[in-house]
């Protein structure tokens, strides 16, 4: 299974298509608000537009730590502002961000299957556990 190929044809079928008028960033952060009071109140004061270029941004940071198990600058600054000493996003919130992108990427790819699944299971999972990884060991000086 080529999974880095089966993510990367899912990744431009979801931002290709509108479901509901709602491109795939949208449909995914009006989820994930809704999917939970402490998800909600994160974002209560976030510029949306700008939060979902930097999703859409972080996902090609996400493929390269999949691909290299390199962790760039970029990376390794989102870690630190999301870190218990800034964002404070626990690391119980990362699970609930993936089963709700699986389950927007399920709406938007009409080819989603289980090997489609895993590809974005796989792909995002290093990521998410680099993040967890680092809440608690921020730096009590920064």
């Amino acid at each position: 299974m080529d999974i880095e190929g089966l993510f990367d044809v899912s990744y431009v079928r979801v931002l290709s298509r509108e479901v509901e008028g709602r491109e795939f960033f949208e449909a995914f952060y009006e989820r994930f608000i809704a999917s939970s009071p402490a998800v909600a109140a994160k974002f209560r004061h976030t510029d949306m537009a700008r939060q979902r270029a930097m999703l859409k941004k972080s996902f090609y940071h996400l493929l390269a730590f999949y691909v290299s198990s390199h962790a760039d600058y970029y990376l390794q600054a989102v870690a630190i502002s999301h870190d218990r000493a800034h964002r404070d996003i626990h690391p119980a919130l990362y699970d609930l961000w993936l089963e709700t992108l699986i389950d927007t990427v399920r709406t938007f790819d009409e080819q989603f299957d289980d090997d489609v699944e895993l590809a974005w299971r796989l792909v995002m999972t290093p990521g998410i556990v680099f993040m967890t990884f680092h809440y608690d060991r921020c730096d009590p000086a920064g």
